[in-house]
């Protein structure tokens, strides 16, 4: 019995490993960016969580409580952003560059970032405001297309 289980196991995480090196090919590796901007995604959605859960400060629901709907629709965000990532990827493929992903990734790493600062920001914890200001340059440049 014990062998059984130890070989599902070894197959399951076989999957699980070829799944992720297949995901990471696709965003166009797993450098350092791509990694940022994993973590950034994860802590944002922990720290949203947190925010409305524990503080009742979401703005996402009426009383600022934990509402299942506002969660599924961020995780389906994150989803569409990692798309975006896949689509500028196989961009930059087909075009021989290194540009569009480059630009997708960090655009939306800042925007995750300064996401998960204003969370912190409900939850009541002090950063700095230049901080903030930064992130919110660079996601202005990011929407309007200036190239600097």
């Amino acid at each position: 019995m014990g062998q059984e289980w130890l070989n599902i196991k070894h197959t399951l995480l076989a999957a699980l490993a070829l799944a992720g090196a297949a995901a990471a090919e696709l965003l166009g590796g797993w450098d350092q960016p791509i990694q940022a901007l994993l973590w950034c995604m994860g802590a944002d959605y922990i720290t949203g969580l947190l925010v409305a859960g524990v503080f009742k400060r979401s703005a996402k629901s009426g009383n600022g409580a934990l509402d299942s709907r506002a969660g599924f629709k961020g995780l389906c965000k994150k989803g569409a952003q990692l798309v975006l990532v896949l689509l500028a990827a196989q961009l930059d493929q087909s075009l021989g560059g290194g540009f569009s992903r480059t630009a997708v990734v960090l655009f939306f790493l800042a925007n995750e970032t300064l996401s998960v600062l204003e969370n912190l920001g409900l939850m009541g914890v002090p950063y700095p405001a230049f901080l903030k200001d930064a992130l919110e340059v660079l996601r202005q440049k990011g929407n309007s297309g200036d190239r600097e």
